[in-house]
């Protein structure tokens, strides 16, 4: 089965149940098939080819769900982008993976006119709405004129399960992208599994917060279309009360969300007002929750199963996950590996460590990542004989449940963001009269981690200058909370820098 099939077996078996609601509006499984085939078969008629890399630029929606399907079935590579990115972002990304058309919304269909020039691969552009900006030299197709017109007909296009399904870029540790290459075998070994062990059925609702070019996203997507539920969808977090008034009036079986979510829930809505008679289950990932805040959701929803999980992009999503029988009894574990992964925790040596000793978590499966894209050195780094070296340090107890300790990595895990602190301080570098930057993440109790940036300047240096030239080259959740001038950075002898000193005194300062 291939990933596409997904969609194309529940609507046969589901034409009318509903595949996903999006602000007041629905698409049941037979309508959302037809769009993706009208989309699909424009692709082909346009002269793409197999393998030929196609970005989308939506927020999470249905025609996000509609765009995804239609370039897999048209033997496309999905690349998903982050519609509050960087326009140097865009570039960087499309460029790489050569992109040959992309998928626009009106509210980012502006970004065109910025990068296309460096974009000699980019031939084709769809757009969500008006692309009265879109530059001439494109050829440009409106979406609406696609799904009027367009041939509905479900069509083959030869792939295999070894075939690229889907590249999700994630920021690396040396600051520049990589794209997360994943076929349509890792998609479908890593969906499967969750399924599994969610035990998720057709009836089932989700509430899709997290957006879908997100890892974490992407599989609630493919679970719930897999399995023939319904995705609830909503960008509107920012005003939690919405969510929970959308949750009880679809009766939402699930709920998703990173550490970052749950803080905002706990703290910041009227959760505890609200009785969620049809709530099965909730999913965390995307970094560690702390026990604190488990036992506070466990003592606002009480009844629900909660799941806690652990995962990289480089793994089709999920790795690990702890049952909530035992969530109590081994509260802070990340739990055992999924159906259908071994993971073991090895030393330096690559010696498999003793309960208690630190180590290595390494992954083998199906789901584990093909590469990434045109970085074969990166590649060699996490990939091994023995399966993918995650980079996170943890220890295993007794009854083989794993306990995350570190990082090897310095990346900063801030709300459903991996930010890379050196692509922020390459942009610190570009400005005038700064000498030396460095980004580390603490912590926060909204967001996880809250970026903070020390800077050793020059004299008469132009902090409100500074701050003008990051909201021009940064998305906004790369932003430093602040900024600190100091004389100079703490550095080894070899002269690297101390982030691990930087951290703790700032911890120890704020007394947090």
């Amino acid at each position: 089965m291939l990933v596409h099939h997904f969609l194309e077996e529940s609507a046969e078996k589901f034409p009318y149940k509903d595949a996903a609601v999006h602000l007041g509006g629905r698409i049941n499984y037979l309508e959302l098939e037809t769009a993706c085939n009208r989309l699909a078969n424009y692709f082909l008629s346009a002269g793409i080819k197999p393998g030929d890399r196609i970005g989308i630029l939506l927020e999470s929606s249905i025609n996000y769900i509609i765009a995804y399907f239609a370039i897999l079935k048209a033997g496309g590579v999905v690349v998903g982008l982050n519609t509050q990115s960087a326009q140097r972002n865009y570039k960087n990304i499309l460029g790489d993976c050569e992109v040959t058309a992309l998928i626009v919304g009106k509210k980012n269909a502006h970004v065109v006119k910025g990068i296309y020039k460096d974009l000699p691969s980019l031939k084709l552009i769809v757009c969500d709405g008006t692309y009265d900006r879109i530059p001439k030299e494109l050829e440009t197709e409106f979406w609406l004129n696609i799904q009027l017109n367009g041939d509905p007909s479900r069509l083959t296009v030869s792939r295999t399960l070894e075939n690229y399904a889907q590249i999700i870029y994630t920021s690396g540790t040396t600051g520049s992208p990589k794209g997360v290459t994943l076929s349509h075998g890792n998609l479908l070994a890593n969906t499967e599994s969750i399924v599994k062990y969610l035990d998720l059925q057709p009836d089932d609702r989700v509430m899709a917060i997290l957006p879908f070019y997100y890892s974490y996203g992407n599989s609630l997507l493919l679970t719930h279309i897999y399995c023939g539920g319904c995705l609830v969808i909503d960008n509107r977090f920012a005003y939690p009360n919405v969510i929970l008034d959308i949750m009880a009036q679809e009766r939402v079986t699930g709920f998703s969300g990173v550490p970052s979510t749950f803080a905002i829930l706990m703290h910041k809505s009227n959760i505890l007002n609200y009785r969620f008679d049809h709530l099965r289950y909730i999913t965390q990932a995307g970094g560690p929750m702390t026990p604190a805040l488990t036992q506070k959701i466990l003592e606002a929803l009480p009844h629900i199963k909660i799941f806690i999980m652990y995962g990289q992009t480089e793994a089709s999503a999920r790795l690990s996950y702890l049952k909530p029988a035992r969530l109590l009894e081994k509260i802070g574990s990340i739990g055992t590996a999924i159906p259908g992964v071994q993971l073991t925790v090895k030393d330096d040596k690559g010696r498999v460590c003793k309960p208690g000793e630190v180590g290595e978590i390494v992954a083998r499966g199906e789901n584990i990542m093909i590469g990434y894209w045109n970085q074969p050195e990166a590649t060699k780094t996490v990939l091994h004989k023995d399966g993918l070296h995650t980079g996170d340090l943890a220890r295993i107890d007794e009854d083989g449940y794993l306990y995350i300790v570190s990082r090897k990595s310095d990346m900063i895990k801030s709300g459903a963001h991996r930010i890379s602190p050196k692509e922020i301080e390459e942009v610190f570098a570009e400005f005038p009269g700064l000498i030396e930057s460095a980004v580390i993440g603490v912590p926060d109790e909204i967001l996880g981690e809250a970026i903070i940036a020390y800077i050793v300047t020059q004299d008469g240096f132009d902090q409100k200058e500074l701050r003008k030239h990051l909201r021009l080259n940064l998305a906004s959740f790369k932003l430093p909370k602040d900024i600190i001038p100091v004389k100079s950075l703490p550095k080894t002898s070899s002269g690297k820098i101390k982030k691990f000193q930087m951290i703790e005194d700032y911890t120890q300062k704020e007394g947090k």
